[in-house]
């Protein structure tokens, strides 16, 4: 949560720290000098009867300020890119992050500076400050470096985390993103990485804020929520209001939700709304599920930022089970009687469309852990045979444009609902018989004479251990 400057100016006090840095007559003989002081690269410059001291390394990249070029309004440029400073308070004029200055007097003929450092809570509000900066313009190279400061300063990433979830919250017109979706993975990959580099810990929390950084750029506007209240939650009134894409009334409930009982109180609920059609190309369920895992890393204080975001997307979901492709989905729903006690396999769905696909989910509606098996292996194996030239064709209806998005979609799709389902069974037929539609419907997009041995390995965890390094790098 945002972190306040303490109130108390004695809170904000530290001891000066002075240090005789030069002698007057020698820098104003050179004009600049590089002086190295408690481990601090220090440029002082004297110009036109002022001295002005600063960090001698550029806060962008780290190339040497001494040689720079001092203009006449005492404008400091730092030659390699052009950032420009003002030297009388150290903001960038061109640029993000400001350079240091630090408070110097003239004792008995030298030059001396105070090198003590600010508090570490000033310093983490100046980086929070700069983050938000950063986050506005996708500046993805200054979200890490403020990271790193914050960091430095004693600042947790999760804190920062939860900010830029805070300020992406308003700006996302349908809600939930992909930025969030992946958010709980890239915290996971945190295993991978050596703990004792507190810099490459930071690349997860990295890649989340400048992903939603580039999704509230792209949306453009402010779509706050309703502050509407309400008295008491009522369960099955949000299931309503999601149904009816009530947005006002569904956040009015999830609110109360929140004050009541806490996200815990509206998961059943949002994991119901989730799965009840299908919808949204599945990002429905792969998005509750993974706002509850990243809110399971986060802690309650970010249930606000991600329980809301995912209501309006639930409100707001395109319901793919409206259009032609899929009209067999509702009524095999319908007809689900859980009884059907085929052993389902795999290759039984090969070339199956989203009719047939249904009919053949529901021949095994009473086997779930095999159907979810057979279904798993049978999305995989699709995606494995993949005919990739549709990805490159431009001549071809709209409806033919597939890529791998449509079938790694079934997997993760299945997967998200297998969590669901497994703490609400009755959920089980919108499962199976969604990733029926996705089966059904990329069948026509599939090679199955394609040689696909060269995509064969032995050791599957090797595999990922080569790639995830590259992938952090």
């Amino acid at each position: 949560m945002p972190e306040h400057l303490p109130e108390s100016i004695e809170e904000n006090t530290v001891e000066p720290k002075w240090i005789e840095a030069i002698s007057l007559q020698e820098l104003e003989q050179k004009s600049k000098a590089v002086v190295k002081l408690s481990g601090k690269q220090i440029l002082l410059i004297s110009r036109a009867g002022k001295i002005y001291a600063c960090n001698n390394r550029c806060p962008h990249e780290g190339f040497p300020l001494v040689e720079g070029t001092l203009s006449g309004d005492c404008t400091l440029t730092c030659n390699w890119h052009s950032w420009r400073f003002n030297l009388e308070d150290g903001e960038a004029l061109v640029g993000g992050d400001a350079v240091r200055l630090y408070p110097h007097e003239i004792r008995n003929g030298n030059v001396w500076l105070d090198v003590s450092d600010p508090p570490p809570q000033i310093i983490r509000h100046k980086a929070m400050a700069g983050l938000r900066e950063a986050f506005d313009q996708h500046d993805y190279e200054r979200i890490a470096r403020e990271l790193a400061r914050f960091q430095r300063a004693g600042g947790e990433p999760n804190d920062a985390l939860i900010e830029a979830l805070n300020w992406a919250m308003p700006c996302l017109e349908f809600g939930t993103t992909h930025a969030h979706a992946a958010a709980p993975d890239w915290l996971s990959l945190k295993s991978y990485i050596d703990s004792d580099d507190s810099t490459e810990n930071l690349i997860p929390y990295v890649e989340i804020i400048g992903h939603l950084s580039w999704d509230v750029l792209m949306q453009k506007g402010l779509y706050s929520y309703s502050e509407h209240s309400i008295k008491h939650y009522d369960p099955s009134d949000l299931t309503g209001a999601i149904e009816s894409e009530n947005e006002t009334l569904a956040i009015s409930h999830a609110r109360r939700g929140l004050t009541d009982g806490g996200s815990r109180l509206l998961r059943p609920t949002l994991e119901v709304a989730s799965l009840n059609h299908y919808q949204n190309f599945g990002h429905s369920v792969i998005f509750c599920d993974k706002s509850f895992e990243l809110l399971d890393m986060l802690g309650e204080q970010a249930a606000e930022a991600l329980i809301l975001p995912l209501v309006r997307s639930l409100c707001t979901t395109a319901r793919e089970d409206l259009i032609p492709e899929f009209k067999a989905y509702g009524p095999a729903l319908a007809n689900w009687n859980g009884q059907g006690s085929k052993i389902p396999e795999a290759d039984s769905f090969r070339n199956l469309g989203v009719a047939a696909s249904l009919e053949m989910v529901a021949e095994s509606s009473a086997r779930h852990a095999e159907l979810y098996n057979a279904l798993m292996h049978a999305a995989a194996n699709a995606m494995l045979h993949y005919d990739a030239r549709y990805r490159s064709y431009t001549d071809k209806p709209v409806q033919q444009n597939v890529d791998w998005l449509d079938f790694t979609h079934a997997l993760t799709h299945l997967n998200a609902s297998r969590k669901v389902c497994e703490k609400q069974p009755e959920l089980w037929a919108n499962a199976f018989l969604q990733t029926g539609c996705f089966l059904g419907r990329n069948a026509k997009f599939v090679d199955w004479q394609q040689d696909v041995s060269r995509w064969h390995i032995e050791d599957g965890d090797r595999l990922i251990d080569e790639v995830l390094p590259a992938m952090l790098d």
